[in-house]
């Protein structure tokens, strides 16, 4: 008799399972290192008529769900999510809501690489060959991923996001521990300042995640004191999402240019981070250091995966001079899980170890 088909011995009786309040399903993915929780049953009902009226509803009335996902025991400092919602918008074939361990993204593009390979592997789309579009609602607008499929897999994913657009340049700020420094800012569906670490002594394959991390967050903190942002869309889409430390090699060339994002609570993102990317081409493009149509490699410093992007249109976005980029990389399933909740536990509300 194998150990399976064993029955326990009779002094151990059984006990009825505990009971949970909730039970909330997701499948679990990576784009570039970078990890994606996304929820496919147990959320209560969003209510709001627009994308940007949910993310607001789930900010004020379901944010403990949020914790109970993304922070520990269940999550990580550093875990990202993903809510599917209804769009309200006829093209999309799906809607979505990010988060992550500070709050709510507007965009992210790690994010929409997997989400492009999910919505056909779920049946969202229909796969076509050589390729499929998926037309994904994100808070900042409406986001167009091109899926590459062969054989009846899904493979690599392209987009192209909203407008982006360099919002300042040169812009001074005063960055704690280390005076007076000049950074730009960009937008790619969500606000990023952008610094070479060089300015700080630092190397963004080399230097330590901890001296990243407490650098790009002492940028951001001073860009937030100085710096107000707007956005012609939306006020709900004019905060600073994070800093972006680069390599400083930002002309165009063959090679990879490397950046660590240090977005939210002091999250770092192990891929090279999707949204950035479109902010650094459109700055990039906005200072002649890129045409269109030139495909640049981008890599995180740390992990060494990489995407590329490049501007392919030029657009406005208010009166900003803006560009359209496509991004593209490679995502990847890891699991499944379904994550309860029982009301007596004293740690339930979730917490994160800094």
């Amino acid at each position: 008799m194998d150990a399976e088909s064993t029955p326990p011995p009779a002094k151990y009786r059984k006990v009825s399972k505990p009971e949970h309040s909730i039970s909330i399903s997701t499948v679990e993915m990576h784009t570039g290192g970078e990890p994606l929780r996304i929820v496919t049953s147990g959320f209560p009902n969003i209510e709001g008529e627009t994308i940007l009226q949910k993310r607001r509803y789930v900010k004020e009335h379901l944010d403990h769900l949020r914790k109970l996902l993304i922070f520990e025991p269940r999550g990580h400092f550093d875990m990202y999510g993903v809510i599917l919602v209804k769009s309200d918008i006829p093209e999309a074939d799906i809607a979505v809501l990010f988060m992550h361990n500070e709050g709510y993204s507007t965009m992210c593009g790690h994010a929409v690489i997997a989400l492009g390979r999910f919505a056909i592997d779920n049946g969202y789309v229909k796969a076509k060959e050589p390729e499929t579009n998926v037309n994904i609602q994100c808070p900042c607008g409406l986001v167009r991923a091109q899926v590459k499929c062969e054989n009846g897999k899904s493979g690599s994913v392209g987009f192209v996001s909203v407008p982006a657009f360099a919002f300042a340049t040169d812009v001074e700020v005063e960055v704690e521990g280390h005076g007076k420094v000049k950074v730009d800012i960009s937008y790619g569906g969500a606000f990023y300042a952008f610094v070479s670490a060089e300015e700080f002594g630092l190397d963004v394959c080399n230097s330590g995640i901890e001296k990243l991390k407490n650098t790009a967050t002492a940028v951001s903190d001073a860009v937030k004191k100085t710096v107000k942002l707007e956005h012609p869309d939306s006020d709900d889409l004019a905060f600073l999402y994070g800093t972006i430390l680069t390599d400083g090699k930002d002309d165009y060339s063959s090679d990879p240019t490397a950046n660590v994002c240090v977005f939210a609570d002091k999250q770092v993102d192990r891929s090279p981070t999707g949204s950035g990317v479109t902010a650094r081409v459109a700055l990039q493009h906005h200072k002649g250091q890129i045409g269109l149509n030139q495909t640049r490699l981008f890599q995180n410093g740390m992990t060494g995966s990489k995407f590329t992007g490049k501007a392919v249109s030029q657009t406005k976005c208010g009166k900003f001079d803006a560009v359209t980029v496509e991004v593209s990389g490679h995502a990847f399933y890891t699991g499944t899980s379904t994550f309860t909740l029982e009301d007596d536990d004293p740690l339930k509300t979730g917490f994160l170890a800094k």
